[in-house]
């Protein structure tokens, strides 16, 4: 995918993550919070022994200094990020975390180092999503499930991914079930997902390289067998074909996605609560994939 380009009118929005042993990261805090701070990126960026996850917003030298910087690391030189434009600033302030996981699934015997599915890219995904041998599992929590998804695709109905270990012991089994692909917003929580899949004995685990964003970002609209929109954890709320912005803002009531709306009557499907366009922050937490209490990052 070509690298977008920022304007004065727009923003690079990156996503990023890799799962790499770093036993000092703690000391990477202040020096990374410092340096994004004088290139005013916004974001937030979590850091943990098992990795790093963010999702970041600035200008495009901003996000190319940032990039450069973090890959001097002898672990993050080959860091690779997906990128996507905002109108408008989608994050208010810029946020480095320390964490005891970059993505909670509370088993740290699950090590996505040691192993994972195989990863299948957006073309090959239409073909497995069309083979009936196959358990397409949506690994995402039931919030975002709702306003999108793929075709066929089994919602394991969790309010966060630390509970999809539990859907995995109830509904699914290696021998029922020997072909299951997994999918998720930006790729994150199919890492472990499927690591713990195969450690629990599924045979073929399959998983979307780069995630929902990457599929809407490399597919044509006619060819893609997306239905919905795909909730991301900034302030566009939701992203279509092309990661354009969607139609969803969160209910200032809530927090759950509901469409927008110029008439003032329409209300939240969830809390009823009547429409008024939000400006609540809606990334406590980072990237296409990290977990918030409540809703996710």
């Amino acid at each position: 995918m070509n690298s977008p380009e920022s304007s004065p009118q727009s923003y690079i929005v990156a996503t990023f993550y890799k799962f790499v042993a770093l036993p000092d990261y703690e000391s990477w805090r202040d020096p990374l919070l410092q340096f994004c701070a004088d290139r005013e990126i916004k974001g937030t960026i979590l850091l943990a022994a098992e990795g790093i996850n963010a999702t970041i917003a600035g200008s495009r030298e901003a996000i190319d200094a940032v990039f450069a910087y973090l890959q001097q690391n002898p672990e993050l030189m080959d860091l690779t990020q997906r990128e996507s434009v905002a109108s408008s600033p989608p994050f208010e302030r810029m946020k480095v975390k320390l964490k005891p996981e970059i993505v909670t699934l509370g088993m740290p015997e699950v090590d996505p180092t040691q192993q994972v599915g195989q990863y299948v890219d957006p073309q090959v995904w239409n073909i497995l999503l069309k083979d009936p041998r196959v358990t397409v599992i949506d690994t995402r929590n039931d919030y975002e499930f709702q306003i999108g998804t793929f075709q066929g695709a089994l919602n394991p109905q969790t309010q966060s991914f630390r509970e999809f270990p539990d859907y995995v012991k109830t509904h699914l089994n290696p021998q029922q079930h020997p072909k299951v692909a997994l999918f998720c917003t930006g790729g994150i929580r199919c890492e472990k997902a499927t690591a713990l899949m195969l450690q629990w004995g599924f045979q073929e685990v399959y998983h979307l390289q780069g995630g929902i964003l990457n599929y809407l970002a490399s597919i044509a609209p006619q060819d893609s067998l997306w239905e919905g929109e795909c909730f991301v954890f900034d302030d566009r709320v939701a992203l279509q074909d092309g990661l354009e912005r969607g139609h969803y803002q969160l209910c200032p009531a809530c927090g759950n996605p509901m469409l927008r709306s110029e008439d003032p009557r329409s209300r939240c499907s969830i809390c009823r609560e009547s429409h008024v366009e939000s400006s609540i922050e809606t990334n406590p937490d980072p990237s296409p994939e990290a977990e918030t209490n409540p809703p996710v990052l």
